[in-house]
């Protein structure tokens, strides 16, 4: 018997373009053999499905259900596919463990968690062979010392946004006197900053997954931008950056890679499909961890289905895993 799924897409942040083309992608990929899919779309005006051929209809929020012609639709799972707020940081995850409604992502804390990239990094720090980019972590509404940071941290560093996503608001700051300009970007998107050292390296991505209760390891991506950094030009813009799946390593990185995600993976709880970003520093090759992201992109420019592909695997099946491993 197929299994209803609501495909959960939207959001509230400027990456909601992001997440319908993901959306997209995973719709046109679910087995229509097993599942039968209900797109639902969040944003400011509500949460609603929106039948191709009707007016959309309204989730019952109170047991996220839809009534289509006097009809109950209920939901076996969510496979939620919202980049940023509120399907990355957790709020959702939260609203479908109070309810009981199985979803394909990490946990709530988790999902809390590794949406703050100091906090993550504070968590990761002291895994074995996982190395950390000096970084300071600064607040809006707390009092903060340009000079002390300027002093603190070695040119170049990068200025993030600590909670975005898609390198929304991220600069890289070359000379100290950008810095403040930097710091007034990055605050349109978040109240925390986090001002995070230059590593100097290859740059990788690489999807970790849960199928069957075993944790799997996605050939990884090498990413050579275009531009200065590896920003939302060169990530959704096909052709703004070299992609190199699988990525040139040698089998030692390689083993060594491996083990460090996966002890990230285990070490933060995670669940699904996750990637890690990180920097093989050019004269050590030690593994510089960057990021986490919890419900990674899946566009067909995206890192995780050039890396499905590159694993042997078809989007259908993989997927399937998804799915079935969560709900």
């Amino acid at each position: 018997m197929k299994k209803t799924i609501a495909l959960l897409t939207g959001g509230t942040t400027g990456e909601w373009v992001v997440s319908v083309k993901s959306a997209a992608t995973i719709a046109q990929n679910l087995d229509s053999d097993k599942f039968e899919v209900y797109k639902i779309m969040l944003n400011e005006s509500g949460w609603f499905y929106e039948p191709a051929d009707s007016v959309k209809v309204a989730i019952d929020k109170n047991d996220f259900s839809l009534t289509i012609a006097g009809r109950k639709i209920k939901f076996d799972g969510v496979f939620i596919a919202i980049h940023g707020s509120p399907g990355e940081d957790g709020k959702l995850q939260g609203y479908f463990d109070m309810i009981g409604l199985p979803y394909t992502t990490s946990n709530a804390l988790t999902s809390a968690i590794t949406m703050n990239k100091g906090y993550t990094k504070a968590i990761v720090n002291g895994i074995k062979d996982l190395n950390v980019a000096k970084s300071v972590q600064i607040f809006r509404n707390t009092g903060f010392d340009i000079t002390t940071i300027k002093a603190e941290l070695k040119l170049p560093y990068f200025v993030k946004p600590n909670s975005g996503g898609s390198s929304i608001g991220m600069t890289k700051v070359k000379h100290a006197d950008d810095l403040e300009p930097a710091l007034e970007k990055a605050f349109k998107e978040d109240d925390q900053i986090l001002i995070e050292e230059f590593v100097e390296g290859r740059e990788f991505s690489v999807g970790v997954f849960k199928a069957k209760g075993e944790i799997k390891i996605l050939p990884a991506t090498e990413v050579i931008p275009s531009n200065e950094f590896f920003d939302f030009e060169a990530k959704y813009t096909p052709g703004a950056s070299e992609e190199i799946t699988p990525g040139r390593m040698t089998d030692e990185e390689k083993n060594r890679v491996e083990e460090v995600v996966k002890a990230v993976y285990e070490k933060l709880n995670c669940n699904g499909v996750v990637r890690i970003d990180y920097f093989l520093e050019h004269e050590t090759g030690k593994f510089y961890f960057i990021e986490i992201n919890t419900i990674p992109g899946q566009t067909i420019t995206s890192f995780i289905p050039q890396q499905v592909a590159a694993y042997g695997m078809e989007l259908k099946d993989f997927y399937t895993q998804i799915v079935e491993e969560s709900i």
